[in-house]
């Protein structure tokens, strides 16, 4: 065991953020930290590295084990280059390394001093010796590797780190763990400001480094490929799952589905219970009234079943076009962009067609989102020609939300977007994308980056548009609210074309790959994993794809897939009519039984009263029929309880079962 957390918690403002959590990881282990935004996953590498200290609760690591943390948005002040700052963190080696050179340059010197010449030999061998023990011939390709994975090319070694964006100071930060290969490495969003290549190539770097990695991020094609355990914080507590992230994601299901199951039955028999002393009270007979004290101190020792915490306030968006586009949605031709004496791309041809959901892909820096904006109307081509088809109405999601306005607040975006829409129907809306009380009214400027992109889709649900430009949209979201955009980019029967590096996204929702390969487009008619498999392939023609066209066979495909939805939107309708009318004839059921009761508890009464008239009271065999009619309407009214009871209870589930 390497790091062991016992009972730790940790609390802002009053609120509990994480409550007695508990873990262990041992050696080697790849480990990943999930839950929703604000769960408290960063929180928590805080509390290991010891940048935050726990409210209570034990961190334990063996003595001379050694930790790194990155952040999310780490910062280098620095006034070396790029690869003079990665290569500080071997210091100790490079010392030792222009050590060695000296001594070279002494045993030249001392040549004819015999007694000199030998000390110095013996100086050289050992540090030779550590030299090597510590890997110091490949320390410097080390460094390149880790750069160039990364996504530094050579030309930028020499760049000088105070000229770099926040996002390439954070990539350097990264090869700077990576490369002191500390015992545990803790990464927050390692996978941030990465493109895919890079992507996959720290897979591979992590999936082989000899130490422990606690992980969290968002990425899931990323956590499936390297990690071995998960720990899932959910409502300030945390529980540790074996495998990766889709063995967790199933296991997880499958146990909240257990435990919904669990608090759903309970509170079924505790409704169930209730409703049926409400109903003994409501028959007001002596009998039922006993009944019902009985039912109530039985139910006063029903254990309740907590609720599992389940986000009751997930974000609720659906993209519906106001019109359908003609079929030809997008044609250009050509299309060439440069700056300055950099070429992003030439001679760029498209073709979509109404209801692709297109992914373009492709390294950092080679044009996708300038290609987006062009398509917009944000950016001009050098060259080239873009026309819409018929019935085309567009809508942009810009990954840098310049589209809102920083001085507006939160209610003031919406309501100038649409100033139609009422004061309500904007807090609505808000609510749906968690958006609550007084969070209306936060400025644009003080938002996160996920509240952000929350307020940006809100603006693109309400557009109505038929063609969606998405660039980056899953960046920031939680894997609850990337699940939720996955599901409504399958479900829009619009136009869709985005730039993503969500590798389990686009697997997800695209119909079709776009890599920018060396300024041209190349086709890959499927999703990511179909994308890897054309491009492993020797057989795939890459030349043929080199224009972007979509053939018609893939065309045939959309339109399949499209008839299958429809399909299975009318079998949808006919099982939920079927389901409607079963419950409809329980319910019937339920009401004839009450009024069987109804009818037996009327005649009983008459009976009672015709016991009380003075002319039966005297009248044994009058009084003997009646107590005889008496007992065959209670084992009657007995039986109408126990049917009644049953068909409640039949009622419940069916509906529990329709959730």
């Amino acid at each position: 065991m390497i790091l062991s957390v016992s009972g730790l918690t940790k609390s802002y403002d009053g609120k509990d953020i994480l409550k007695d959590i508990s873990f262990h990881i041992e050696e080697n282990d790849k480990c990943a930290i999930t839950g929703i935004n604000g769960a408290g996953k960063s929180t928590l590498l805080k509390q290991i590295i010891g940048v935050e200290s726990p409210d209570s609760g034990y961190i334990t690591i063996p003595k001379d084990t050694r930790m790194a943390y990155l952040s999310q948005n780490p910062d280098i002040v620095s006034g070396r280059t790029i690869y003079d700052e990665i290569l500080s963190v071997k210091k100790d080696i490079i010392d030792m390394e222009e050590k060695l050179r000296q001594l070279e340059q002494d045993m030249q010197q001392f040549a004819d001093c015999k007694e000199k010449l030998d000390e110095i030999y013996k100086s050289y061998s050992e540090l030779s010796h550590r030299f090597e023990e510590e890997n110091g011939y490949a320390i410097k390709s080390n460094v390149v590797g880790i750069l160039k994975g990364l996504g530094f090319t050579e030309n930028d070694f020499s760049k000088p780190v105070s000229v770099l964006s926040g996002g390439e100071k954070t990539r350097l930060s990264l090869g700077k763990l990576l490369l002191d290969e500390p015992d545990i490495l803790l990464l927050d969003e390692p996978t941030n400001h990465l493109d895919i290549a890079s992507i996959s190539w720290l897979e591979n770097y992590l999936k082989a480094y000899k130490g422990s990695v606690l992980i969290v991020s968002h990425d899931r094609y990323f956590l499936d490929r390297i990690v071995n355990k998960v720990l899932d914080i959910d409502a300030g507590k945390a529980r540790l799952y074996t495998g990766n992230y889709t063995a967790f994601a199933e296991k997880k299901a499958s146990l909240r589905k257990d435990m919904m199951k669990a608090y759903l039955n309970n509170q079924a028999e505790i409704k169930h219970q209730q409703e049926v002393i409400a109903k003994l009270k409501q028959f007001n007979r002596e009998k039922s009234i006993k009944r019902a004290e009985s039912r109530e101190k039985l139910l006063s020792k029903i254990e309740r079943v907590e609720k599992p915490f389940d986000i009751e306030d997930a974000m609720k968006l659906h993209f519906a076009p106001s019109c359908t586009s003609g079929n030809d949605v997008l044609y250009a031709e050509g299309l060439c962009k440069s700056f300055g004496s950099r070429e992003l791309f030439s001679g760029v041809s498209l073709d979509v067609k109404r209801g692709e959901k297109l992914s373009i892909i492709g390294p950092n820096g080679t044009g996708k989102t300038t290609l987006l904006k062009i398509i917009n109307g944000n950016e001009t081509a050098d060259s080239g020609e873009i026309q819409f088809g018929s019935k085309v109405q567009l809508a942009y999601y810009d990954q840098e939300h310049n589209v809102l306005n920083p001085d507006n607040t939160a209610f003031e975006e919406i309501s100038d977007a649409y100033p139609d829409m009422s004061n309500t129907e904007i807090r609505n809306l808000l609510a749906a994308f968690l958006f609550t009380g007084d969070d209306v009214f936060k400025y644009i400027r003080d938002l996160s980056g996920g509240e952000k992109g929350r307020i940006s889709l809100a603006k693109l649900m309400l557009s109505n548009a038929n063609l969606l430009l998405l660039d980056e949209p899953t960046n920031h979201l939680d894997i609850t609210s990337k699940e939720i955009l996955e599901e409504a980019i399958k479900n829009y029967e619009g136009t869709v074309i985005y730039v993503s590096h969500d590798r389990y996204f686009i697997n997800q929702t695209a119909t079709r790959i776009l890599e920018l390969d060396h300024g041209h487009f190349v086709n890959y008619i499927g999703n990511y994993d179909y994308y890897l498999e054309k491009k492993e392939d020797p057989d795939f023609d890459k030349e043929k794809s080199i224009s972007g066209y979509v053939n018609t066979a893939s065309r045939s495909e959309i339109i399949s897939t499209n008839e299958n939805t429809a399909s299975n939107s009318k079998l949808d309708y006919k099982e939920q009519k079927e389901r409607k009318a079963k419950l409809q004839k329980l319910k019937n059921q339920l009401n004839t039984t009450e009024k069987s009761i109804e009818e037996i508890e009327a005649k009983d009464m008459e009976l009672d009263e015709l016991m009380q008239d003075p002319s039966i009271a005297t009248n044994s065999a009058k009084l003997n029929e009646i107590s005889s009619k008496k007992a065959e309407l209670a084992v009657k009214l007995e039986k109408l309880f126990k049917l009644w009871e049953e068909q409640s209870l039949a009622i419940e589930e069916f509906e529990n079962d329709s959730l």
